[in-house]
């Protein structure tokens, strides 16, 4: 089975070293006191771009990997070793598991290795919960609402207020359903053409 994040990608450093390498490429172009030759410059150039598509295929390979993860999951319990394997390595990687694998430990905590993998993954869990929990601002409050707080500034009394007058003047029934007129007598009879 092969080992997320690492042996299957060949690759020496992680996402996260490979964006501050990036960066320290970058500042060290932008920074240089002397002048670097047109061959360097290319070279540094080059050399971020590697860095670029790296860090592109190192999220393209844990995607997969995740979607991998999910599909093991899916199938349990007839994918139990390939599942528990998968979830180890991906542990050990940094993998911070889902509710869904937390379930799906709990469900096969009778397997020896499912049990202690189930106890690792709660404390990666709970160790993640609680560095969101710490870099999250609280929100903040209103102390107006609390005894001895800050007093609201007193409103003006009220002003009657005027209705909003049209754009244009509203029209009056006789303009917009204007009298009928009688129609016209008929001719008379003995004038009929001839």
């Amino acid at each position: 089975m092969p080992t997320p994040y690492g042996s299957r990608g060949g690759m020496a450093f992680s996402a996260a070293e490979l964006h501050v390498l990036r960066r320290l490429l970058a500042h060290a172009l932008q920074s240089s006191p002397a002048p670097l030759a047109a061959a360097e410059v290319q070279d540094c150039l080059r050399l971020a771009q590697s860095v670029d598509e790296a860090v592109q295929e190192a999220g393209r390979l844990r995607a997969f990997l995740l979607e991998d993860l999910a599909r093991y999951r899916g199938a349990l319990p007839g994918s139990l070793s390939g599942y528990l394997e998968l979830l180890q390595d991906a542990l050990a990687a940094g993998y911070e598991p889902v509710p869904d694998d937390l379930a799906a430990l709990r469900a096969l905590r009778a397997n020896p290795v499912a049990a202690a993998l189930l106890e690792r993954a709660q404390g990666v869990a709970e160790r993640s919960v609680r560095r969101r929990l710490s870099t999250t601002p609280a929100p903040r409050t209103r102390l107006l609402a609390l005894a001895g707080g800050r007093e609201e500034p007193p409103k003006p009394a009220p002003q009657p207020q005027q209705p909003p007058r049209p754009e244009r003047p509203v029209p009056t029934p006789g303009e917009v359903f204007p009298p009928r007129r009688k129609p016209a007598p008929p001719p008379a009879a003995g004038w009929a053409a001839g």
